[in-house]
This record gives structure tokens, C-alpha cells and sequence, in this order.
């Protein structure tokens, strides 16, 4: 870790010095979700790139020399926090100090945010679930960005009323599901801000972060439920291991009960090229298809 703090130290030190860019504005965002919808806001001045690319998970990412150079020469750096980024969390909270960065879930107002553990009042970080709240943290974006003049205006207004169309989308299609057969399970809680939003059931083994483990008794319990409620389906995510997964599904046979797996959603990263998530609005109409396919 060594070489870590030393270019971390070389990165704030730089971050004071200045260059000649001309007009041009350097973004970095963290993860996909967040770089396709700065895409969509700015003007032709800046250039947008993503630290975590697709299939990354965020709360595992450890910062290499390239993610903290691009760091170095960025102008602003766009993070969604609530210590998402895991490992990268004190990173970002240096760099503050000397450079602009936004941490879009950390501007929402503390109501709409959902509490993961009362005892210790951890936020669930995954707010672009509810596709009403990313639109309202994004709208809190462009609203600094406009100081700084780097807003496309026409591009702008168009994305976010996508986002509102993709909101009411997402709301009649899940509503469609019979309310039995409403709930989500996946590896980890990633999916509360999406259940409370459109009236789903979410259960994980894992919590808000796959840094937590999950035990024996975790997949005895899950398993339970499944055969007990006579649970279609559940989901893997693309960005984590399907061994626990796959080990319910074996539960549940065991049982008697021959759950299946309803597909892969995307959770926290975009798809890769030609997946069709490539973008927010296609994750999103993935997953809500590979729901409605899967739980039907």
C-alpha cells in the first residue's frame, strides 16, 4: 500500500498546479451510471471518462495508478458517495480539499434516502434505483454545473424527461406483476430504493455492500422463505459472483421446490458493449424486463 499513499500524496500536490487546457473542463465519474447521465447534461467543452468500468463493483474497486492519475488530471470528479466507492471513499474526501467533486447521493435531502442500519445510521447508497430520485440528484447536479457553464441546455432538458417517462415506464410495467409474485432476491440489498419506489419485495444475502458475507444459515433462511412463499425466480447480478445465488436455487431443490433462475440484472455497473445496458435507461428496461419475465 505503500506506492498507494505516495502517489495519492503526488496527486494532491499536483492538484494545485495549474495547466493550459484552454476551454476544455475534465470529468471523472466513478461509476458508469454516473458518467452516462454527465454525458448527457454537459456541453461539447468538456470531456467525460469513468473510473469503474462494466462488470466492476464499486464497493470492491481498489484505485491502480491509471484510475488515480486520471483523478490527478481531472477538473471535476462526480462520485455517487455514501461510501459506495468503498476503498475509494477517503480518496475522494482528500482530494476535496484541493479539487471539485460532487457526491450526488450526499446532496439528496436525508428523508428520501433510505437507512440501511439504525445503530449505526448507514444510508443505502444505491439511490438510481428509484429513477425519480437519480433525476432529482441530477437535477442538483446540473444546478452546480450551471456555474460553471458547462451545461447543454437542450441536451439536458431532453434526458431528464426521459428519466420522467422512464419513471412512469418502470411503474406500470412492475404494477403488472401479480403482487404475490412481486419480490426481487439477489446477492446483496441493492435493490431497497427500487422496491420501495414501485411497490416490490426486496430480499438479499448479502447487505448494501458485498463486502459483508453471507453464511449458511443466510441461504437456510432465504431458501426457507422461497419454498414456503412458492417464489418463480431469482436474479443474479452482473457485477458479483453467482455462487450464492446458484446455492439457493440448490437449496430450494433440495426442498422440493424447483425455483429458477429469472436472469442476470445489472445492479452496480452498466452492461458492456452489446449487452443492451449499455446506458441508465437500457440497465433500467433490462432489469425491469428480466423481472416481468422472470416473475410472471
Amino acid at each position: 500500500m505503500r506506492w498507494l499513499v505516495l502517489i495519492l500524496i503526488g496527486i494532491l500536490l499536483s492538484c494545485s498546479e495549474s495547466s493550459e487546457r484552454g476551454n476544455e473542463t475534465r470529468i471523472v465519474c466513478t461509476t458508469g451510471m454516473i458518467g452516462d447521465a454527465v454525458r448527457n447534461i454537459v456541453d461539447s467543452s468538456c470531456t467525460v471518462q469513468v473510473l469503474m468500468g462494466p462488470g466492476t463493483d464499486p464497493h470492491l474497486f481498489k484505485p491502480t495508478k491509471s484510475s488515480l492519475d486520471l483523478l490527478s488530471d481531472a477538473d471535476i470528479i462526480v462520485a455517487n458517495g455514501l461510501h459506495l466507492e468503498g476503498k475509494m471513499q477517503d480518496i475522494l474526501e482528500k482530494l476535496k480539499r484541493t479539487k471539485t467533486v460532487y457526491f450526488l447521493a450526499e446532496k439528496l435531502p436525508e428523508e428520501r434516502l433510505i437507512v440501511s442500519d439504525s445503530s449505526s445510521g448507514i444510508y443505502d447508497p444505491h439511490i438510481w434505483f428509484d429513477v425519480a430520485l437519480w433525476r432529482n440528484s441530477l437535477e442538483l447536479l446540473l444546478s452546480e454545473f450551471e456555474t460553471k457553464d458547462i451545461v447543454d441546455e437542450k441536451s439536458s432538458e431532453l434526458y431528464l424527461n426521459s428519466l420522467f417517462e422512464l419513471g412512469n415506464w418502470v411503474e406500470k410495467e412492475i404494477a403488472e406483476i401479480p403482487s404475490k409474485q412481486r419480490v426481487l432476491i439477489t446477492a446483496h440489498d441493492a435493490f431497497s430504493y427500487f422496491g420501495n419506489a414501485y411497490d416490490m419485495e426486496v430480499m438479499g444475502l448479502q447487505g448494501i455492500s458485498t463486502v459483508s458475507e453471507y453464511g449458511l444459515r443466510d441461504v437456510s433462511n432465504l431458501v426457507n422463505t422461497i419454498v414456503e412463499r412458492e417464489i418463480p425466480a431469482v436474479f443474479i447480478e452482473s457485477s458479483i459472483s453467482p455462487r450464492s445465488i446458484q446455492a439457493v436455487v440448490e437449496g430450494c431443490q433440495k426442498r422440493g421446490f424447483n425455483t429458477r433462475l429469472g436472469g442476470t440484472l445489472y445492479s452496480d455497473a452498466l452492461g458492456p458493449e452489446g449487452s443492451g445496458a449499455e446506458t441508465y435507461i437500457d440497465m433500467v428496461r433490462h432489469n425491469v424486463a428480466t423481472l416481468k419475465k422472470g416473475l410472471q
